[in-house]
């Protein structure tokens, strides 16, 4: 056990650094989305003929903004790529746990997904791919997180619990925020990927399931960090995934009244409203690319954390739903600590 936990530190380490790398990788992708900058750069693989990553840099650097945001996106994307390949390989070569290997490789063939998609969107000019390309995105950072946490000691050697039970309120109310905090990022994508002349009932009704499911997902949060309060405030490893859902459930609550005003103007009933009188709503301003983009990110870091809690309480616990309570955490083959 000692040997397997310090072959692994070089996994959890190549992991967070993935995790940390693909974040600002979506963010990005979002002011790419933003600027409309897709097609800044009309071949895939090379950049205006050139190797990607012997694409002048002066060109670059010096060149439009949207040239500067797709080919940045780019080279990030590579980079991405290739600690994915890095952590894969550590994976399969050090890793006893044979689940994770196929983790490990499953992020790989989910990166070469993203990369194939964002270039196919380039050479065919689809914006479906760009929609399908947004979505996973987030799948992806969201696999990250789980490396991230699987690698992790702490899952390994998880803490001892002050009452431990199979009480399987919190895991089963973590994981279905995780599935409605993706639902929601799908609904955001069609909104931002929806074409200017598309028809105004459809998109009346994509705001109001976004509002609806942004509820919901409110309520979720604060039913999982309510049972984490009552029942296990006494544990770090969930405390601490709870207090930042708080956090960011609030900011993206208020980026997501932001990303409103910025694209649409204030609302009629917010007459009086310091600010709101003679705004204007400028396009592409760097107000509206700033906050739009913002709250993109911040819901796939919602969608991060809440798997991060998820996968904890999972772990500790040893529930995932009503009436599958594995007993000694050795009934899936996810949970155990280090199984081959």
């Amino acid at each position: 056990m000692v040997e397997t936990a310090r072959e692994s530190r070089w996994s959890h380490r190549l992991a967070v650094l993935l995790a940390a790398a693909t974040f600002p990788l979506l963010w990005l992708g979002g002011m790419v989305t933003t600027y409309q900058a897709g097609m800044a750069v009309p071949d895939w693989p090379s950049t205006y003929g050139y190797n990607l990553f012997l694409y002048p840099w002066q060109s670059w650097l010096a060149g439009p903004w949207d040239l500067f945001l797709e080919h940045g996106h780019r080279l990030l994307g590579a980079l991405v790529g290739v600690l994915t390949i890095g952590l894969a390989a550590v994976l399969w070569r050090c890793e006893p746990r044979r689940w994770l290997r196929w983790l490990g490789a499953g992020a790989l063939a989910g990166v070469c997904l993203q990369g194939v998609l964002g270039g196919l969107r380039v050479v065919l000019d689809q914006r479906q791919l760009a929609l399908l390309h947004g979505c996973l995105g987030p799948l992806f950072f969201a696999l990250c997180v789980a490396l991230a946490v699987v690698t992790s000691r702490r899952w390994i050697v998880p803490p001892v619990l002050p009452e431990r039970g199979s009480e399987p309120h919190l895991p089963r109310l973590a994981w279905l925020t995780v599935v409605l905090s993706y639902v929601q990022l799908v609904i955001g994508a069609h909104l931002r990927h929806m074409p200017a002349d598309g028809a105004p009932g459809g998109f009346r009704a994509l705001v109001f399931l976004h509002l609806l499911m942004a509820a919901v997902v409110a309520l979720h949060v604060g039913l999982a960090v309510g049972r984490v309060i009552w029942s296990y405030r006494q544990v770090p490893a969930l405390v601490w995934p709870a207090a930042w859902l708080v956090l960011l459930l609030v900011v993206q609550l208020g980026l997501g009244g932001g990303t409103w005003v910025v694209k649409y103007g204030w609302p009629d009933w917010s007459i009086g409203v310091p600010g709101a009188e003679g705004y204007t709503v400028l396009a592409a301003g760097w107000l509206q690319a700033t906050v739009v983009t913002a709250h993109v990110a911040t819901g796939s870091l919602l969608l991060g954390c809440s798997l991060v809690l998820a996968l904890r309480s999972t772990r500790l616990l040893g529930v995932v739903w009503p009436g599958a309570v594995l007993p000694g955490a050795a009934a899936l083959p996810f949970l155990p600590e280090l199984a081959a």
